[in-house]
């Protein structure tokens, strides 16, 4: 299927690695001219360069911290002075650390705030003008599937995340007449390297080999596997498409079946 991305300007944040460098790499290879952005920049230089040894796609790499508005202003601006205005945005941070209420001091709060909230609000600020410029465009929000069904010892994502999902249906009303769409992608258990640390420490507590507490998660799942970070790059892929020009405050979870709600 040719989704029509080949020649779109398209800004994946965090992807030095995991989903978004996953995301990064199904763009390139459908054409589109990507900038990524991470705060390590030996690992995104590398990631970027594997990128268009794999693809032969311009591929941009700016080190910057999401939690940085002078940053993010920078990335864009350097985007769109390469490229020109850009069709797609695709927010992407860590997740903050685990741990349960009694845990989480003000700091911690404010800096889960202003990773997994407030860098989305100001990379979709920075972007929107130049979407308005190119007549539409497409937003979509990597999330978590704690949004539907909060999981244990995340005080900070089950709390901070839906605040994304409430800002892109907003977003979706208000911005259905620019053409512009938001919609947001909602990981399950899904292999990158913070998933592996945290089964490491859950093996760790459990007195277990990893590969056994890796078969306990994957009974967890009604597919019977662990989702691969493609698996959630090809779902930004098609909603960031004009295959999906009708989708548009959605918030749609990969994750092999675990959330159990009906909606």
């Amino acid at each position: 299927m040719d989704l029509g991305l080949a020649g779109k300007v398209v800004i994946v944040a965090a992807s030095s690695k995991g989903m978004g460098k996953a995301t990064a790499m199904g763009f390139a290879a459908e054409g589109a001219r990507v900038t990524m952005l991470a705060r390590t920049e030996a690992e995104l230089a590398k990631s970027a360069e594997e990128i268009r040894a794999a693809t032969g796609a311009e591929v941009l790499a700016i080190p910057a911290d999401v939690t940085k508005a002078e940053d993010i202003r920078r990335v864009v601006q350097a985007a769109v002075a390469r490229w020109g205005p850009i069709n797609v945005l695709v927010n992407n941070a860590g997740g903050p650390p685990p741990g349960v209420f009694a845990d989480m001091d003000d700091a911690r709060w404010q800096a889960a705030f202003e990773l997994n909230l407030l860098s989305s609000v100001r990379l979709i600020r920075e972007v929107l003008p130049h979407m308005r410029r190119a007549g539409g465009g497409a937003i979509i929000n990597i999330q978590s599937v704690s949004v539907k069904t909060p999981i244990d010892s995340l005080i900070l994502s089950n709390s901070i995340r839906p605040g994304v999902i409430g800002l892109a249906k907003s977003l979706s009303l208000e911005l259905g007449k620019d053409r512009i769409r938001v919609n947001n992608v909602l990981p399950g258990l899904i292999m990158t390297d913070r998933q592996r640390q945290m089964m490491g420490v859950w093996a760790q507590r459990l007195g277990k080999s990893f590969e056994e507490t890796k078969r306990l998660r994957e009974a967890e799942v009604p597919l019977g596997c662990i989702g691969e970070p493609e698996d959630v790059a090809n779902l930004i892929l098609f909603l960031a498409s004009e295959r999906a020009r009708y989708i548009t405050g959605a918030t749609i979870q990969v994750d092999g079946g675990v959330v159990r709600s009906l909606m």
